[in-house]
């Protein structure tokens, strides 16, 4: 049996379309909300609520991580509304519930918009303007400049429009504390710089899913070396900028200790993609094993470093 999802004819599709589509399991409509992206977000939203300086009564804090995973969730919806012919090409994507005809595009795109709306309306009441403006332009950010704009024309896609999913700790912060000062800056500056070499090293291997899809990732345009190598700076520049908060004196060297053994183990799993690349001159001999191994390997990064800020906040 293939391990690929097996493509459905066009006459079959439209029967298959009208056969599920008003019966559309909960499942489809949790999974048009990205759930493994929200789980990111809500967290980074935890930390910046736990280190802001302050309170916030519980029920309010509540509201704000609540409202975080709605926006999350809802801009998810809306993105994969308008990537839905890409997501039908590529094998990775193909069995979501729009390009698997699951859902209708119109009622993905109102689901999408009404749960934004509501997130923002909520958490301005919840909280204040400018934790609502903050929610609600990292709304327009990922489903206008990076979904729209960015993704499909730009080698830089994933650089800029990280700056989407670095928003969470900011709202976190401010919702608490109603202002922006140097310290969410810098998590949001950590996050911002995790997310090239993560979403990089996810397309080393999945590199002929976004050709075959016309998505100008960086390997698929500049080539595997430029991209191992720019994994490496990236690494290496992330590992500097997450030791600010120590030089800023806003954590203590339990965090200190931490974060530099998460930074050699990013730093080593990137130099494991460039001697890699050098070993085997760029043909992939295991399928970008030590790319596969620095993709997951970042989600522990950041799940740990955000948890020791919150222990080391706390102790």
């Amino acid at each position: 049996m293939s391990e690929f999802p097996i493509e459905v004819p066009l006459k079959n599709r439209k029967m298959r379309y009208n056969s599920l589509i008003v019966g559309s399991e909960v499942k489809d409509w949790v999974a048009l909300l990205k759930p493994r992206v929200i789980s990111l977000v809500v967290f980074t939203s935890i930390a910046g609520i736990i280190c802001a300086p302050g309170s916030i009564h519980p029920a309010l804090a509540f509201i704000s991580i609540l409202c975080v995973c709605l926006a999350s969730g809802g801009a998810g919806a809306i993105n994969m509304w308008y990537d839905r012919d890409i997501d039908r090409i590529m094998l990775r994507t193909s069995t979501r519930p729009l390009p698997a005809d699951r859902i209708r595009p119109l009622d993905a795109l109102i689901y999408g918009v009404c749960i934004c709306i509501l997130s923002v309306m909520l958490i301005f009441l919840a909280t204040n303007g400018l934790t609502a403006f903050i929610l609600a332009f990292s709304i327009f950010f990922y489903t206008t400049i990076y979904t729209v704009w960015l993704k499909r024309t730009t080698t830089q896609n994933i650089v800029i429009g990280g700056a989407a999913g670095a928003f969470p700790p900011i709202i976190g912060w401010t919702s608490v504390t109603g202002h922006i000062s140097l310290f969410p800056i810098i998590l949001f500056l950590i996050i911002f710089l995790w997310t090239p070499p993560h979403f990089w090293s996810l397309s080393l291997y999945a590199c002929k899913d976004y050709g075959r899809a016309g998505i100008p990732m960086l390997p698929v345009v500049k080539g595997e070396k430029f991209t191992r190598w720019n994994i490496f700076v990236y690494v290496f520049i992330l590992a500097m900028v997450s030791l600010l908060p120590v030089y800023f004196g806003y954590t203590s060297y339990l965090y200190a200790i931490v974060v530099i053994v998460l930074n050699v183990g990013f730093l080593y799993r990137a130099i494991c993609i460039l001697t890699e690349e050098q070993t085997v001159k760029g043909i992939s001999l295991n399928q970008n094993k030590a790319a596969r191994n620095s993709f997951h390997y970042s989600l522990i990064y950041l799940f740990v470093l955000f948890l020791t800020l919150m222990i080391d906040h706390k102790i």
